[in-house]
């Protein structure tokens, strides 16, 4: 399986297990955790939803859906009632997950609604978000073992969601910025990804002096905008530690033949997912 690569001093590897998964290698240092990105290969759908897609309600029939988590669960290691799944509303809204909601969104409802991240410190609970260009952002604290994950659209990045989390994690566990281990995973790349200038006035007003690092003006009313800077950005500012940022060599856009991608399919498409668990 081979992708088309941005260039990337920590890009991300290929794992072979019953499908193919993304791991970052920064994080499969950590013992402490299991983590992978999905593709769309292995999976059961058909059609433009080929062939695993994970989300219900886009057309693909729930039971292909379910059949897909199986299939993930198997991948890495767990249980399909292990799964804790996001509401994605493009909201900044993050959601402390206890044993409480184990299973939610897989093999039983979920009872909370518009929630864009997740954070735990409790094991086995497999964190769970899902993009087809949005950027998934992973946490993880090693020093007091505790974890989150967040999808940040460019909502989500110009509302700081990583922030967010960190907040949330920094309140419910202790953890010190300055300790976490926090990736980046693939999504859509600078080159990919016009905005309208609306979009880019945002985007100047929060990232004021960033400007030249996240914005390439076309000189058009339209911009280049880089999620990937934009939340290296958010990251660092929030505390972490530049080398501790790991940032994803692999566009979905440049890669819809392995990936799902919104703008590279014009809308017809499933979603691949995004997981993280503490062993």
């Amino acid at each position: 399986m081979e992708f088309i690569r941005k260039p990337s001093e920590m890009p991300m590897q290929v794992e072979e297990r019953n499908i193919p998964v993304l791991t970052f290698p920064r994080l499969s240092q950590l013992d402490m955790i299991g983590h992978a990105v999905t593709t769309r290969l292995g999976g059961v759908s058909e059609g433009y939803f080929r062939s695993l897609n994970l989300k219900t309600g886009l057309g693909d029939p729930d039971e292909n859906v379910q059949k897909n988590f199986e299939i993930t669960a198997q991948a890495l290691h767990v249980r399909p009632d292990q799964f804790v799944l996001s509401d994605q509303t493009h909201t900044v809204n993050v959601r402390t997950v206890t044993e409480a909601d184990a299973g939610k969104g897989v093999t039983r409802p979920r009872d909370y609604t518009d929630v864009d991240g997740l954070v735990t410190n409790v094991p086995g609970l497999v964190l769970s978000i899902f993009t087809a260009d949005c950027v998934p952002v992973f946490l993880v604290d090693p020093v007091r073992r505790a974890i989150g994950l967040v999808h940040s659209g460019w909502r989500g990045t110009v509302g700081r969601i990583s922030r967010e989390a960190i907040r949330k994690m920094q309140a419910n566990y202790g953890t010190e910025p300055a300790d976490m281990i926090c990736a980046i995973a693939p999504s859509i790349c600078q080159d990919c990804y016009e905005i309208s200038e609306d979009v880019a006035d945002r985007f100047k007003k929060e990232f004021a002096g960033h400007e030249e690092e996240i914005l390439i003006d076309k000189h058009n009313g339209h911009y280049q905008l880089d999620l990937w800077q934009s939340n290296r950005i958010v990251l660092e500012e929030a505390g972490v530690k530049p080398e501790n940022i790991a940032v994803t060599d692999i566009c979905t856009c440049c890669n819809p033949d392995l990936l799902f991608s919104h703008r590279a399919s014009h809308g017809r498409r499933g979603v691949f997912g995004s997981f993280l668990y503490l062993k």
